[in-house]
């Protein structure tokens, strides 16, 4: 099997048993979705769910936030992961909407990455979900999810891997196939344990196929 007929088979598979996959960030404007998505590095979705709808709630808007000190924030996001960090990133990021983007979020990555807590993988998570730009966020599951498959080929880093991913996905199917990946890694192809008796890759996976896979079960 050649690269084009695995990703024709994964395509296939995730259009038929996950058509409507999206973020599972909890949402309701742009804004608040790029605060959600600087919180979730390196912390669970659910832990960002349960912080965020008081957050929202004190501050709903870039001008609050861009006003408040670290005193104010910081409570509020303690559970997650670098809260010092990513309260100082939240205040920062509040202050350069207002001053620089007429409290708008930016629509391109390279205006995004200028924004604190931003790099390259919020930004294309941003412009995907919000703008539908044919962009590849690549997280360590996807990361995972794309090399174990065989999507990806020998990806020393998350921009090697992201190049590789849009050469091959159709450009309207990226956006979709950024959250595909995702919570295929979320669920069933796990770091550690993965569910290879429920996924339904197997045939086509070069991982199910690999000694590798038996280490990593034992």
């Amino acid at each position: 099997m050649n690269k084009k007929e695995r990703y024709e088979f994964v395509i296939d598979w995730f259009q038929k048993n996950m058509p409507e996959a999206e973020t599972e960030l909890h949402y309701s404007n742009p804004y608040e979705l790029l605060v959600a998505v600087i919180l979730s590095a390196q912390c669970t979705d659910k832990r960002v769910n349960i912080v965020t709808p008081e957050l929202f709630k004190q501050f709903p808007t870039p001008e609050l936030l861009a006003e408040a000190e670290f005193e104010d924030v910081e409570p509020f996001i303690r559970s997650v992961t670098f809260a010092n960090n990513k309260t100082k990133h939240l205040i920062g990021m509040g202050k350069m909407l207002v001053s620089d983007f007429n409290s708008e979020v930016p629509d391109t990555v390279e205006d995004l990455v200028k924004l604190p807590g931003v790099g390259r993988k919020t930004a294309n998570v941003i412009t995907s979900v919000i703008f539908n730009q044919p962009n590849m966020a690549v997280d360590t599951h996807v990361f995972r999810v794309s090399a174990r498959i065989g999507l990806t080929t020998n990806a020393k880093n998350p921009l090697q891997a992201e190049k590789q991913l849009i050469k091959y996905f159709p450009e309207e199917l990226i956006h979709k196939a950024h959250h595909w990946l995702i919570l295929h890694g979320r669920y069933t192809c796990l770091a550690r344990r993965p569910k290879c008796e429920k996924c339904g890759l197997t045939e086509i996976c070069k991982f199910y196929k690999s000694d590798m896979r038996h280490v990593i079960e034992q």
